[in-house]
């Protein structure tokens, strides 16, 4: 091979060379313009969402609860003391009246004491009338008479002593209501752990019921509620909140509540499980909002809101539910543009474009 051969070879070793480094530092350079090209196309796209125009609304707040109904007042018809019944004066399922005797048991042994005791106050009290005569001509001593005059008073207080252990013979009724199936027959030994009858007053009843606390402020004395129960599912009662519990639930964080319903026809029975509605004042410029807008975090709840075209991250205080919606009290203003889809995917200063705008509560 000679000179000229090799220079040739050498030239096309050399060109190919920097042919190959010339082609390479190409690529390079359009490989990083189209880099740059789709970054810059990346920060200019823009989040598709859904969006929500907040706006007042009259918001008719209520709730439901499961409650029992309760008698008024209710009893055991129970013996003060041990003895037998000589006599059952009511019939079972049926009123009776404040005072009514209902049971009697045997008294005769203190019948008969009291009649002893009566006879001893009268010679007591008669002797006691000598004595003062006689002391008005001082004829006995001023102790004599008063040793007369306590004896008198002491038997006076056997007297009522054994009236009251006659008065535990009677069994009245304590209040107006229904006797319940009785336990006993006449003749029965009976003690004051037996119970003889139940005595319930159902009119009017009461309704025992709880709500969750958030609820507290919106419920006061007086208010009304209307309820159904299982026996009468057709038919819709009325009622009205008398007592509410002042402490909280630790267990359950609800409010214990007690309401009266006037049950004029008695339909109403003690037990019965009871459907309760409760209509709250109504809020007349409430902002509601859609339940998936809000954002979860480990402290106040969030809501993304579309400024200058951009998301912002939001927290705000919630109120009231229902089915869909929930009441938002700080953090928005009506006329506030908030996202409801795509709030996973939004990120502060991420810039959006709305597909879908719901402006209609």
């Amino acid at each position: 091979m000679n000179n000229r051969t090799i220079r040739i070879v050498l030239l096309i070793v050399v060109a190919g060379a920097l042919g190959l480094l010339i082609y390479n530092k190409v690529k390079k350079d359009k490989s990083k313009a189209t880099g740059a090209k789709m970054a810059a196309n990346a920060s200019k796209q823009k989040l598709l969402v859904d969006a929500f125009v907040v706006k007042p609304v009259r918001l008719k707040n209520n709730i439901d609860a499961a409650g029992s109904l309760l008698s008024n007042e209710s009893l055991s018809i129970q013996p003060e003391t041990t003895g037998r019944i000589t006599g059952i004066f009511f019939k079972e399922g049926t009123h009776v009246s404040k005072g009514d005797l209902l049971v009697k048991l045997f008294d005769g042994d203190l019948q008969a004491q009291l009649e002893k005791l009566k006879l001893q106050k009268a010679l007591a009290s008669q002797m006691l009338e000598r004595q003062k005569n006689l002391l008005s001509v001082n004829g006995i001593s001023q102790q004599d008479v008063d040793n007369t005059q306590n004896q008198v008073a002491s038997v006076q207080a056997d007297i009522d002593y054994n009236q009251a252990e006659i008065q535990k013979t009677e069994i009245r009724a304590p209040f107006s209501g229904i006797v319940g199936l009785r336990s006993v027959s006449e003749g029965a030994i009976v003690s004051p752990t037996t119970v003889i009858a139940n005595l319930e007053q159902t009119t009017p009843i009461k309704l025992d019921f709880s709500i969750p606390e958030k609820y507290r402020s919106e419920i006061k004395k007086g208010d009304p509620i209307t309820f159904t129960v299982a026996e009468l599912p057709d038919e819709t009662f009325d009622g009205r909140i008398y007592a509410i519990d002042p402490a909280i639930d630790l267990a359950t964080r609800s409010i214990h509540i007690r309401a009266l319903s006037e049950n004029k026809s008695g339909r109403l029975s003690p037990g019965s499980f009871a459907n309760i509605h409760i209509e709250f004042r109504e809020i007349p410029d409430a902002l509601m909002i859609p339940t998936q807008s809000l954002v979860p975090t480990t402290r106040d709840p969030q809501v993304v809101v579309i400024k200058n075209g951009k998301a912002e991250f939001v927290d705000v205080q919630t109120g009231l539910r229902n089915s869909d919606q929930v009441q938002i009290t700080h953090g928005l203003h009506a006329g506030d543009t908030i996202i409801t889809a795509g709030t996973m995917q939004s990120k502060p200063g991420l810039p959006v474009q709305i597909s879908h705008l719901d402006n209609n509560q």
